[in-house]
C-alpha cells in the first residue's frame, strides 16, 4: 500500500511540474533549434519570409460572424469598429445573431441600415453555438472572421489574417488578444495570459498552434463543420475540425484586437468553468483527430495535462497525507501547505496587498483549477448546453 500511494504521489507530483513548468522549459528548447533553422535557410536563401499583405483588388471576399447576448454596453462600439476597419467595405459581409438579448441590444441592432450587416433575432435564446450555426446559414462568403460582440479589431486586422489563405493549405489564421482589465485582473489573469501567449507564439513557431482565442480568427468555410449540440469550446472545436480536414492552423501575432477581462476572479471563475465543462465534453471527439507530431505533443502537454491538474492536485494532497510517517513526505506537505496558504492570502487581502507583486497569482492558479474540477464534474454529470453571458 505504501508504495503504492508513493507511485500516486510521485505520479502526480511529475505531472504538475511537467505541465507548469517541464512543458514549457522543452517547448522553449524546441523552438529555438526551429529558430535556428529558419535563420539558416534565411542566410543560405535570403528571401523574405513574412507573408505579404495583399492589395484591396487582391483581398478576398470576408464574412465577420458573431453572437451576442445583452451586449448593449459594448455594441454601438463594436459596429463602430466595423466600420472603421481599412478592409473594403463592399469585400466584407457582416452577420450578427442576437441570441435572446433582452436589454437594449436588439433595439440597437434594429436601427442598423448598411446592406452588408445582416442582423438575426432568434425567437428564443438556444445558446452561443446554436446562434452561430444559425449565422453560417447566411454566410455569403468563403472566409469566415469569428469574433465577440465586445473585441475591438485594430483597423488592418481583418487584412492581416486573410493574407495567409493564399496558400490553400491554410485553413484557420488565428490572431493575437490583448485585454483591457481592471487592476485586479491585471495581477491575476493579466499575469497568466502573458504565460499563456509565450506558450502560443512557440507553440506557432514548430507549427502547433492548438486553439485561437475565440475573439478572433479566420476560417475557410469549407472547412468549418457545424457546431454539434452542447458545443461549448466552439473556437477549439472549430479548429481542431479544420486539422481534420487536413488542414494547417496558423498563428499572427500582427493580427491584433482588443477585449475586456472579467473585473475579478470570480467572474473569470464563471467562464473557466463553462471552458472545462465543454473541453472535456470535447475530449472523446478530439482525441480522435489524427494530429501531427508536434501538435499532439502540445495538445497532450498543453490541454489535456492542462485540463487534469486538479485531479492530480487532489491525488498530491491525499496521498502526501497518508505518507507522512516519513520525514520528506512531511516537508512536501508543508510545500504544499504554504502554496495554499498564499491562496487564501491573496484571497483575503487582495485589496489591502494590491500593491505585492504576485500576492493574487496563488488565488487566481487555485480558483482555474478548481473551476476546471466543476467542469469535470457537470461534464459527467450533465448533457445539458449550458447558457452564455457576458462576465465582466
Amino acid at each position: 500500500m505504501i508504495t503504492v500511494l508513493q507511485c500516486v504521489f510521485w505520479a502526480s507530483f511529475a505531472a504538475i511540474v511537467y505541465t507548469y513548468l517541464g512543458y514549457p522549459v522543452i517547448l522553449f528548447v524546441l523552438y529555438g533549434f526551429a529558430q535556428v533553422r529558419r535563420d539558416f535557410q534565411h542566410l543560405v536563401s535570403p528571401a523574405d519570409r513574412r507573408t505579404g499583405d495583399r492589395s484591396d483588388d487582391e483581398l478576398p471576399p470576408v464574412t465577420l460572424l458573431f453572437a451576442a447576448y445583452n451586449e448593449e454596453r459594448y455594441i454601438e462600439r463594436k459596429l463602430e469598429n466595423t466600420r472603421t476597419l481599412s478592409y473594403p467595405p463592399d469585400k466584407l459581409q457582416v452577420v450578427i445573431v442576437s441570441d435572446g438579448s433582452t436589454d437594449a441590444t436588439n433595439a440597437i441592432l434594429r436601427s442598423v441600415t448598411d446592406p452588408n450587416v445582416c442582423v438575426i433575432f432568434p425567437e428564443q435564446r438556444s445558446g452561443k453555438t446554436s446562434a452561430l450555426n444559425l449565422g453560417l446559414q447566411q454566410v455569403r462568403h468563403g472566409i469566415i472572421v469569428l469574433t465577440d460582440a465586445s473585441t475591438l479589431f485594430d483597423p488592418d486586422a481583418i487584412r492581416k489574417l486573410v493574407r495567409h489563405f493564399r496558400n490553400p493549405n491554410i485553413g484557420a489564421v488565428c490572431g493575437a488578444l490583448r485585454f483591457e482589465a481592471s487592476g485586479e485582473s491585471q495581477r491575476t489573469e493579466g499575469v497568466y495570459w502573458k504565460y499563456e501567449t509565450i506558450l502560443r507564439l512557440m507553440e506557432a513557431r514548430l507549427g502547433a498552434t492548438l486553439t485561437p482565442s475565440g475573439a478572433i480568427y479566420a476560417i475557410r468555410r469549407d472547412a468549418l463543420d457545424p457546431f454539434p449540440p452542447g458545443t461549448l469550446i466552439d473556437d477549439f472545436v472549430a479548429t481542431m475540425n479544420v486539422r481534420r480536414h487536413g488542414l494547417a492552423v496558423l498563428y499572427d501575432p500582427e493580427a491584433r484586437a482588443t477585449d475586456f477581462a472579467a473585473s475579478d476572479v470570480s467572474g473569470e471563475f464563471r467562464r473557466r468553468v463553462r471552458i472545462a465543462t465543454g473541453s472535456f465534453r470535447a475530449l472523446g471527439s478530439l482525441a480522435k483527430i489524427r494530429l501531427p507530431g508536434a501538435t499532439l505533443f502540445a495538445f497532450f502537454s498543453h490541454k489535456v495535462l492542462r485540463w487534469f491538474v486538479p485531479v492530480f492536485a487532489i491525488a498530491l494532497l491525499l496521498s502526501n497525507i497518508a505518507l507522512l510517517t516519513e520525514p520528506h513526505y512531511r516537508l512536501a506537505l508543508t510545500v504544499q501547505a504554504v502554496l495554499y496558504l498564499w491562496a487564501a492570502a491573496g484571497y483575503a487581502w487582495r485589496d489591502r496587498l494590491r500593491g505585492v507583486p504576485f500576492i493574487s497569482l496563488g488565488y487566481f492558479l487555485v480558483a482555474m483549477n478548481f473551476a476546471f474540477l466543476v467542469g469535470l464534474v457537470q461534464a459527467l454529470t450533465s448533457g445539458k448546453e449550458a447558457t452564455w453571458q457576458r462576465v465582466s
